[in-house]
Order: structure tokens, then C-alpha cells, then sequence
């Protein structure tokens, strides 16, 4: 993993509705989608694009996510939910998956990739890469991230899954977040992070509350040429809570104190990697940005001003 190394930090959306109405980071409150990312990407150098876990992006819109960020940009996509084993709501799927739905399913409103037949899931790894295209061409694409849902446990059919992953999204550097605590006992660690190097796959570092089935211990491991590690805050009452947003899921704002912890942390796991993404998931208003900026700062990013 030789060649220069550089670490990108950014927040996990530059769209959040408590960031846009709840906080004054953005200039005004009514801005063009527009002038809302060229100014977020006025100052940062990267971002983690969610809305594509809810509905998958098109070529038009990934292009314009190019022609509005600076060229040496980076976005990272999160995996639409279908592929990712979550279910996902049935009229966001492409017209011509939606129709080889089996009859048993037609009428439901969620659909897991595993209602679909070969063919049609492979159609829906396809639309998704060729949306992508016009970010990798740019060479904007981060990576795409795949956060698996919590049962999605380390068994032999998940082992599987993940070694279809490369062969279904060519030529694009691949992450993956898990959320079940199974993948990094101390009987399967090492087979997984093996697993992952030998697919390029790049292993998602978290920072989570602990105690659930659902955490990882904070490991910071490089499996491929990008290492990456999110911060979703240590909000533990919220952290399974059904029927809440993802601001009050991740309502918690990082001291100094702890970002300075991680600072040197961070710098040992870029050591790994050609480059490193660091992500602020705590999306509760402005928190994610100001955390973003401090980070940035204690690891000397030299992330620009906010405009005022």
C-alpha cells in the first residue's frame, strides 16, 4: 500500500434536516441543493452520500454531484438497502427489476434482494454501477459502502455473499461496515479481516456504543488500499431505539477530550492505506461538522474556513 497517504475527514451527510433547519453551519437557511453542496464541499474534502441507501441514484444525478464539488472531491455512496440484505421499499426499485418480482411478492412493500430472481438481482448491482459512472470517471468516487444489517451474522452464506461483491461492482473500491459483534470475536477476527484483504474489500472501523449484539469494538485495521472509520457517537439509549430519526439516533456531540484520543489513532491506521476516510455519523444538527473541523484540525487536514 505504497504512495503518497492522505486522511479525508467529512460528516456521513451534508443534507440532514436538523443541520439544515436547527443550525446556522450553511449561510442561509433556503439554499439550491446546488449552492448547499458547493459550499459544503468549500470546506471539506470529502462526504458519505446516504440518500442512495433509500432510493438509488441516477447517472444524471451523479453527474451533477461532479460538476458541483471541487476535483479532488471525494463521495463516498452508501449501497442502496437491497443490496445490502436491508429490505427495500418496493416502488424505489427500478422498473425492470420490479417486474420479475415473484407473484408472492408483488403486493408487499418491502423486497429483500433475496425475493429476487439471479437475474434480476444482478440487474440491480448493474443499475446501481452504471449510475456511479460519471463519479468514477471523475475519479470523485470514493468508495462504495455497504453497512450490512445486524443479521447479517458471520455465517457461511454472508462469507458468500461478500465474495460476489468485487465480481458485481467492478473496478470500484468497496467498504463494509458490520453490525453484529460475531465478525470480530476472537475465534473469527482474523478469518475476517483475511477474507476482506484478499477481496480488497476495505474494512469500516467504528466508533459505537458498546453492549448491543448489534456493536464492534473499535478495531482499526486497514484491509485495503483505503481504510475508513465512522463515528456514530456513544448515544446508547437511542442506539436500537425503533421509530426515530437518524439525528436523535445519533444525537452526541464528541469532546475534545475524546477526538484528541483518536487523533493519534487515526494517523497509525493511515500508515496502513493509501488513503483514509474519517466520517462523523453523529448527525444531530451541527454536531457532525464541528466535530468534523476539530478532528480535522488535531490531525492537520488544514480543512478550509467556514464561509460566514
Amino acid at each position: 500500500m505504497a504512495g503518497a497517504r492522505r486522511i479525508r475527514v467529512g460528516t456521513a451527510s451534508w443534507t440532514d434536516p436538523t443541520l439544515i433547519k436547527e443550525s446556522d453551519w450553511y449561510p442561509k437557511r433556503t439554499m439550491s441543493a446546488e449552492a448547499r453542496l458547493r459550499h459544503y464541499a468549500s470546506v471539506f474534502p470529502m462526504v458519505e452520500v446516504d440518500a442512495t441507501y433509500y432510493h438509488p441514484p441516477t447517472e444524471e444525478l451523479a453527474g451533477l454531484w461532479t460538476e458541483r464539488t471541487p476535483a479532488d472531491f471525494r463521495m463516498d455512496v452508501k449501497a442502496y438497502a437491497l443490496l445490502t440484505q436491508h429490505p427495500a421499499q418496493r416502488k424505489s426499485l427500478w422498473p425492470d427489476v420490479a417486474a420479475d418480482l415473484p407473484a408472492e411478492h408483488e403486493g408487499k412493500r418491502s423486497v429483500y434482494l433475496h425475493h429476487l430472481p439471479d437475474a434480476a438481482a444482478d440487474r440491480a448491482f448493474e443499475h446501481f454501477r452504471r449510475a456511479l459512472m460519471p463519479l468514477h470517471s471523475a475519479g470523485k468516487l470514493g468508495a462504495v459502502f455497504f453497512q450490512f444489517p445486524p443479521y447479517f451474522t458471520n455465517r457461511r452464506d454472508n462469507r458468500a455473499f461478500l465474495d460476489t461483491l468485487p465480481e458485481r461492482l467492478p473496478d470500484y473500491q468497496l467498504a463494509v461496515e458490520f453490525r453484529h459483534g460475531s465478525w470480530l470475536e476472537d475465534r473469527s477476527r482474523d478469518k475476517t479481516f483475511a477474507q476482506l484483504r484478499n477481496l480488497g474489500l476495505a474494512y469500516v472501523c467504528v466508533d459505537m456504543p458498546q453492549g448491543f449484539s448489534s456493536s464492534l469494538p473499535p478495531v482499526l485495521v486497514a484491509t485495503a488500499d483505503l481504510a475508513v472509520v465512522r463515528f456514530h457517537g456513544h448515544n446508547a439509549e437511542t442506539w436500537e431505539a425503533k421509530g426515530i430519526t437518524a439525528a436523535e439516533r445519533f444525537h452526541y456531540l464528541y469532546s475534545s477530550a475524546e477526538l484528541g484520543e483518536w487523533a493519534p489513532k487515526v494517523h497509525e491506521l493511515a500508515g496502513s492505506a493509501r488513503e483514509t476516510h474519517v466520517v462523523m455519523n453523529n448527525c444531530y444538527r451541527d454536531y457532525g461538522v464541528r466535530n468534523a473541523r476539530e478532528l480535522g484540525a488535531l490531525l492537520g487536514e488544514g480543512l478550509q474556513p467556514d464561509a460566514p
